[in-house]
């Protein structure tokens, strides 16, 4: 499934196509500063081959894409002196562009951004709750 993405925005800012404001140019992995940042210095880390979703990326490169993404995360705090840091990636759901991303957002304490963006839920019961961790355990086999 990996390779080149047809039209792939981020596939084009990989071969160098389409500019970017890099911030990791490593043999398997690129990053760049997001054009619309939530907050300066926000960062989107690809890895070089077309993986569409997290599903797609081989589990051998799990560890090393995710070792850049904590190198990103910590230079956050050490070059911008940022508190902390946010890290998201999206699955096809709210994917702008359906190349596997990881969002690296430098954050600090009352910077306006509350939480994750959506409104929480509630379980009906302890038994519902228990269906779902069942049926996701069973599957994860955790």
């Amino acid at each position: 499934m990996g390779g080149v993405g047809q039209g792939c925005v981020f596939c084009e800012i990989v071969e160098g196509e389409r500019g970017a404001h890099l911030v990791m140019d490593m043999p398997d992995v690129v990053a760049f500063l997001d054009t619309r940042p939530l907050f300066k210095g926000h960062t989107l880390l690809v890895p070089r081959v077309h993986y569409e979703t997290l599903m797609d990326l081989p589990g051998e490169f799990l560890g090393p894409f995710f070792e850049r993404a904590q190198r990103i995360a910590g230079a956050m705090e050490s070059v911008l002196g940022a508190a902390g840091s946010f890290v998201a990636m999206n699955n096809r759901v709210s994917q702008s562009v359906p190349h596997l991303h990881v969002h690296v957002v430098p954050r600090n304490r009352k910077d306006g951004l509350r939480g994750f963006f959506w409104p929480r839920q509630k379980y009906e019961s302890d038994e519902e709750a228990a269906d779902y961790a069942a049926r996701l355990s069973a599957e994860v086999g955790g």
